[in-house]
This record gives structure tokens, C-alpha cells and sequence, in this order.
């Protein structure tokens, strides 16, 4: 069983379906739109003959991640790989940034990774297999004008992933993460024709890159791959 965390939009819903068509049975999960969600989910069961559900879920509040861990345990009897994926943008100028935007933005898209990381990890200690894929972002290495906020998330990312990396190794578990470049998705659609120019310039490419695309994530669960532990795969 695969959990993926905000699994119905952007890369999240392209993890899932690629998880799905690579005969994963999948979880996902959603804070908004669960008509969205539920739909999405059962298109995956009727397309890929795999079992699929939506579930909502604030990565930030415990209690619902430990008992969504909980219920994923009962009613599948174990979960074999987590793709932490949920995250957010509050951009501003760290002199106009407010303490609710710097806190929103760490809180989801860092302590939501630990949260749901940690509560995984000790299921996956007693099955002694598992792999954890966190989606981090190249503004994590190389930063981003008017996003300190979410540049220091992800970089706090790579280091957590690192040191995770070390403490499950020797359970069978690997701990990887994913840092793409620009993907044209919901939560990009805010940024500015300017922003876009400014970030396609430090793209290889040139151009955006498509959430179908970040395939990566699905080779390095394990379908594909048995050894590969903790790279930070940097994705233009």
C-alpha cells in the first residue's frame, strides 16, 4: 500500500496514477474538493484494477496523522511506501513576510513531512521494509527571490531526509527525496509571467516541466529500484 499525501492535484495526483499503473494500490490524500478526490480515486480502481481511496488529511495535525496511519493499518494490514508530497506557497519579501506566512509554509511543508514520516516509519520498522520519498524542490539548493519561507522548508527537507536516511537503513527502509524544477501545476498558476521568465532561465530546458513527468518518484519507491538510498534527485 502507498500513501501520498495532497495525491489528488499537481504532482501528487501524477504520483499516484503512475503508482497506480505501476499496479500500487494507493491512498491519497486531500485538505479540499473531495468530490475531487473521491472521483479521482475511483477512476485509478476502475483503469488500473488497483484498490484506491481519497482521504482527508492536515499533515500538520497529529492526531488525524497517527489515525489515518491507524486506519491504513487496519483495513490494509500495512502501508509500504510514503511519498510526502503536500506543500505551499506563501511568497513575499522577507521584509513584507508575515509570521503567519513563514509559519504556514514551514508547519505544512516541513513538520507535515515529520509528522507523517515518523508515525510511517514505525510501521515500517516492524514490517522491516519500506520506502519514504520526500518531494522537496531545487529552490531548496539554490533559493528564490521572495520565497525564504518555502526555500528554507525544503531545504530543511533534504537535511531531515539525510539524517532519516541513516537512522532506517539498517531496517530495510530508504529515505529519498525529489527536488523538481518548475512544474506547471495549481500551485504555480499564482506566479507571474516575470516570476516565470526570471525561474525558465535557470532552467536547462527552458521550459516547464509537466507533473506527468516526475516519474522519478515512482522508480525510486522500489518498483524499480531495491538499493538506492537517500539521493536528492534535482529534476530541471
Amino acid at each position: 500500500m502507498c500513501l501520498v499525501t495532497a495525491g489528488s492535484k499537481g504532482i501528487g495526483k501524477a504520483i499516484s496514477e503512475l503508482l497506480a499503473a505501476m499496479g500500487a494500490d494507493v491512498i491519497l490524500t486531500y485538505r479540499s474538493n473531495p468530490a475531487e478526490a473521491t472521483a479521482f480515486a475511483e477512476d485509478l480502481k476502475t483503469r488500473y484494477g488497483v484498490q484506491a481511496a481519497a482521504r482527508p488529511l492536515e499533515v500538520t495535525n497529529v492526531t488525524e496523522v497517527n489515525k489515518l496511519l491507524t486506519d491504513i493499518i487496519d483495513e490494509y494490514a500495512g502501508l509500504h511506501i510514503l511519498v510526502n508530497n503536500a506543500g505551499i506557497t506563501a511568497d513575499s519579501l522577507l521584509i513584507r513576510m508575515t509570521d503567519q506566512q513563514w509559519d504556514d509554509v514551514l508547519e505544512i511543508n516541513l513538520k507535515g513531512q515529520f509528522l507523517t514520516s515518523r508515525a510511517a516509519a514505525k510501521l515500517m520498522i516492524k514490517q522491516r521494509w519500506g520506502r519514504i520519498i520526500n518531494i522537496s524542490s531545487v529552490v531548496g539548493v539554490v533559493g528564490q527571490a521572495g520565497q525564504s519561507n518555502y526555500a528554507a522548508a525544503k531545504s530543511g527537507i533534504h537535511g531531515f531526509s539525510r539524517a532519516l536516511a541513516q537512522e532506517l537503513a539498517g531496517r530495510n527502509i530508504t529515505v529519498n527525496c525529489v527536488a523538481p524544477g518548475y512544474v506547471e501545476t495549481d500551485m504555480t498558476a499564482g506566479l507571474t509571467s516575470e516570476q516565470i521568465a526570471h525561474i525558465l532561465t535557470k532552467t536547462p530546458m527552458g521550459r516547464p516541466a509537466k507533473s506527468r513527468r516526475d516519474s522519478f518518484t515512482c522508480w525510486i519507491s522500489g518498483y524499480r529500484c531495491r538499493r538506492l538510498h537517500h539521493r536528492a534527485s534535482h529534476q530541471c
